[in-house]
C-alpha cells in the first residue's frame, strides 16, 4: 500500500490555476503527488502503516498551544452540549411541535450556509486567533441572554429562534476561523491526531454534556444550562489569550470578491476535495431527521421525557469518543476514504434501524454504533480536506465544509420537521437511513472510476 503524503502547496496552487478543460487532468496530478512514496536513506525501513501505539493517539498534545485550545474546549464543550439539548427540550416544553424543532435548528444553522464565505473570506484575510476570541466572546453573551430571558420567566419560543440566529451567525465566522487554527496550534504532521481528538472531546462533551443537562432542566429548568454553558467559556477563551503564537503579518492580497471568488475556483478544480464535500452534504442531509427528531422519539415514542434524550444522546457520545480515538491512532492518512465509505454504510443501517425499533434500549444500544461511524467519517473527511489544501486557501475551504456539515442542516432540519409532520417520525429517520446509504454508494463508485489507482484496501 502506497504511503499517502501532504500535497505541496505549490502543486495545489498550480491546479487551482489551471485551464484545463475537465477535471480528470487537475485530479490526476493532485494523486500523482499523492501517491509518490518518499525518498528513504537506504538504511531506513519504511514507515509502518496502519495504526500505531497508544502514545500515538496522544501525540498532538506535546504542542503546548494545542493542550491550551484542549483543556478549554473540554469545559466549554460540555456547556454546549448542555445548551444544545436544554433548547430542544425548551421549544418542545412550548410548543409541542415537530415543526418548530426543526425550525430551531433551521434559525441556528441557516446562517452558517448563507454567511460561511464571509467567514472563510475573513479567515484567511485576518488573524484567526483573533477571529476565535472575539466569536467565542460573543458565544458567551449570546449564552447569558438566554439564560436571563429563560430564568425570569420571559422567555417565548421566538426568542430562542432569534438567540439560534444569532448563535449560528457567529458561528459562520467562528468555524472556519477554529478549523483552521488546529494546523497552527500543531503540525502538518499531527494534524490528524489533533482532528482527531478533537472530535473526541466533541463528543466525550456529547456523553457528559446530555446527561447532565437531563438532570439539570428535570431539577433546576433549562435556564440553568444555559447560564452554565456561558460561564464555561471563559475556560476556552482564557486558554486562547494564554497561547504563544507568531504576529499575525497581512499579506498583499487581492480585493475580497477576487479572493472570495478564488476559494470557488480551487474547489472546482480540484476534485478530490469537491467529491468529499460533496459526500459530506448528502450524509448531513440524511442525519439530520434523526438529531432534530430526538426529543420527539425520546418523550412521544419512548414516553422517557428529557432524561431519555439525555440518555440517548450520551450513548452516542460514547460511541462518537471510541471511533475518534481509534482513528486519532493512525499514523497516516491512506485508508481514510475506505473509512469514509464504511462509516456512511453504518449510518445508513443505524437509522434504519433506528426508525423501526419500539424498544427504548434497543435503539439505546444502537447509538454509540451510530456515533462511532458519524464522527469517524467527519474526522477522515476534515483530515484529507486540510492535508489537501494549502494553507492560503484555508479558511475558505474550511468554510465550506462547516457549510457542507452544518450549513446544510437547516434544509434537513426544516424538511425533517416538515416531513414528519405529515407522514410521521419514523418513516422520516427510515428515509434518511435509505439516502445515507445511497450516498455511500455513489461515493464509492465515483472513488473506484476516478481515483483506482489511490484505493486504499479495507476499513482501519
Amino acid at each position: 500500500m502506497l504511503e499517502v503524503q501532504p500535497v505541496p502547496p505549490a502543486a495545489l496552487k498550480r491546479m487551482a490555476d489551471s485551464t484545463q478543460p475537465t477535471d480528470r487532468v487537475a485530479a490526476s496530478l493532485v494523486f500523482q503527488e499523492l501517491t509518490t512514496p518518499p525518498e528513504l536513506p537506504p538504511s531506513t525501513a519504511p514507515p509502518d502503516e496502519g495504526t500505531g501505539s497508544l502514545g500515538e493517539t496522544f501525540r498532538a498534545l506535546r504542542h503546548r498551544n494545542f493542550r491550551l485550545f484542549v483543556f478549554g474546549q473540554i469545559v466549554s464543550l460540555v456547556g454546549t452540549w448542555m445548551q444544545n439539548v436544554a433548547q430542544s427540550w425548551l421549544v418542545y416544553r412550548l410548543t409541542h411541535s415537530e415543526l418548530l424543532l426543526g425550525a430551531t435548528w433551521f434559525c441556528a444553522q441557516i446562517p452558517v450556509f448563507a454567511l460561511g464565505p464571509l467567514g472563510g473570506l475573513a479567515s484567511d484575510r485576518h488573524s484567526r486567533h483573533r477571529i476565535v476570541v472575539i466569536t467565542q466572546t460573543l458565544s458567551m453573551l449570546q449564552a447569558f441572554a438566554l439564560a436571563a430571558l429563560t430564568l425570569s420567566g420571559h422567555i417565548q419560543w421566538w426568542h430562542v429562534l432569534v438567540l439560534a440566529s444569532v448563535l449560528g451567525t457567529i458561528n459562520a465566522f467562528d468555524m472556519p476561523a477554529r478549523q483552521s487554527l488546529i494546523i497552527q496550534l500543531t503540525s502538518r504532521q499531527d494534524l490528524l491526531s489533533a482532528i482527531s481528538l478533537n472530535s473526541a472531546i466533541f463528543n466525550a462533551a456529547r456523553v457528559v454534556g446530555p446527561g447532565v443537562a437531563g438532570l439539570l432542566v428535570a431539577g433546576f429548568g433549562e435556564g440553568f444550562c444555559f447560564l452554565l454553558n456561558g460561564l464555561s467559556f471563559v475556560a476556552v477563551i482564557a486558554g486562547l489569550l494564554a497561547m504563544r503564537l507568531p504576529p499575525f503579518t497581512p499579506q498583499r492580497q487581492d480585493s475580497p470578491w477576487a479572493h472570495l471568488v478564488g476559494g470557488f475556483r480551487f474547489v472546482y478544480h480540484a476534485r478530490p476535495v469537491r467529491s468529499l464535500l460533496l459526500m459530506m452534504a448528502a450524509v448531513t442531509i440524511a442525519g439530520m431527521p434523526a438529531l432534530v427528531l430526538m426529543p420527539f422519539f425520546a418523550d412521544g415514542i419512548f414516553h422517557r421525557g428529557s432524561r431519555g434524550l439525555g440518555f440517548l444522546m450520551g450513548a452516542m457520545g460514547i460511541g462518537a469518543v471510541i471511533g475518534t480515538l481509534v482513528l486519532a491512532r493512525r499514523k497516516s492518512i491512506s485508508g481514510l476514504t475506505t473509512v469514509m465509505v464504511y462509516s456512511a454504510l453504518t449510518l445508513g443501517v443505524c437509522y434504519l434501524v433506528f426508525a423501526v425499533s419500539g424498544s427504548f434500549y434497543f435503539s439505546l444500544a444502537i447509538m454509540p454504533l451510530l456515533g462511532f461511524s458519524v464522527m469517524r467519517q467527519m474526522a477522515s473527511a476534515n483530515t484529507l480536506i486540510q492535508t489537501l489544501i494549502p494553507d492560503e486557501y484555508r479558511g475558505r475551504i474550511m468554510a465550506l465544509y462547516s457549510m457542507t456539515v452544518v450549513g446544510l442542516g437547516p434544509f434537513g432540519s426544516l424538511a425533517s420537521g416538515a416531513l414528519a409532520h405529515g407522514v410521521g417520525p419514523r418513516a422520516t429517520v427510515f428515509a434518511g437511513g435509505i439516502l445515507c446509504m445511497v450516498s455511500a454508494l455513489v461515493f464509492f463508485l465515483n472513488l473506484r472510476r476516478t481515483f483506482d489507482p489511490v484505493l486504499e484496501s479495507g476499513p482501519q
